[in-house]
């Protein structure tokens, strides 16, 4: 099969489209032939040496994927040959012809391959926030960064669990966030103020998406770090107190790739895909990551 890795650490260039073994189910396992597939931040992290899950190099590349089932591993009840699915790849190898999945779950009627496959990663570590911030009905809840895959997610969720949604984004992003049913801010100086103009008692909770250094207004917005959980900024967690989410340490969401398609069928959630892109174009998807300023999700067209 056809599969993106990079044999050194370093910028998108080290990335090459190589020819690998097929893979095979083992127990609980699937094998799709890969549609699409996600781009994600881990992704360029962990190829320019800035995350390590421990793995040697060459390495594979890519987490999200849909497609299609074409063999099953043993023990598996819950999708057969045939169906369309989405999910994880294990051992981070989804750009790719073929994956493995054991976190998966069928594809929403509604939903496409390339919509799907930017779905899990942003799904996962979403609910996987909001449950440990308690996000519920009646709370109000800050999102810093608010307009990217995750944001965006987080945004939608958190609405549809009835709380009360404020979303800080650039300029750009501002009615886009209206849309997903946030109430926008802007970024930079004065943001703070800008949130209590619209909550002046502050806010219940509050969820860090960018690690972009503003821990400590989110803590005093939100009336002290054990109100605060932050998805990027490990270090400044650890200097004011508050909770650095790491789905290795704290246990997964993954159930919530199930539970997504009744709130898409219902027309309640909607993640858009800013960038579509070829796998042999995948050092490019990985710049444009790098960089930022996406808008939801950059997806690799595979099959």
């Amino acid at each position: 099969m056809k599969a993106a890795q990079f044999s050194r650490y370093g910028g998108p260039e080290v990335l090459a489209v190589v020819d690998l073994p097929d893979p095979h189910p083992g127990p609980g396992q699937v094998r799709i032939v890969v549609r699409a597939a996600g781009i994600s931040g881990t992704d360029w992290k962990l190829r320019a040496g800035v995350l390590s899950f421990g793995a040697g190099l060459p390495q594979t590349t890519g987490s999200d994927v849909a497609g299609v089932v074409d063999e099953v591993g043993e023990g598996v009840t819950d999708v057969a040959v045939g169906d369309r699915v989405f999910g994880i790849s294990d051992d981070h190898a989804g750009a790719a012809e073929l994956a493995l999945l054991t976190f998966r779950a069928i594809i929403p009627p509604s939903l496409g391959f390339v919509d799907a496959a930017g779905l899990p990663v942003a799904l996962e570590t979403a609910t996987r926030a909001l449950d440990q911030l308690g996000v519920a009905s009646g709370s109000t809840l800050f999102i810093n960064g608010a307009s990217g895959g995750i944001g965006s997610t987080a945004v939608q969720l958190g609405v549809a669990r009835g709380a009360r949604v404020i979303g800080a984004a650039s300029a750009a992003n501002q009615n886009y966030l209206s849309l997903l049913g946030a109430e926008p801010v802007t970024y930079g100086e004065g943001m703070a103020e800008r949130v209590r103009a619209l909550a002046p008692a502050g806010v219940d909770v509050a969820l860090d998406v960018t690690g972009n250094g503003v821990l400590p207004q989110l803590i005093d917005l939100a009336g002290g770090p054990q109100n605060v959980v932050t998805l990027a900024d490990f270090d400044g967690a650890k200097e004011h107190g508050a909770h650095f989410s790491n789905g290795f340490v704290d246990g997964n969401a993954f159930h919530s790739l199930a539970e997504v398609g009744e709130l898409i069928e219902a027309g309640r959630f909607w993640l858009p895909v800013d960038k579509t892109f070829p796998l042999a174009a995948i050092a490019e998807a990985h710049r444009v990551s790098e960089h930022g300023r996406v808008r939801g999700r950059l997806v690799l067209l595979v099959g």
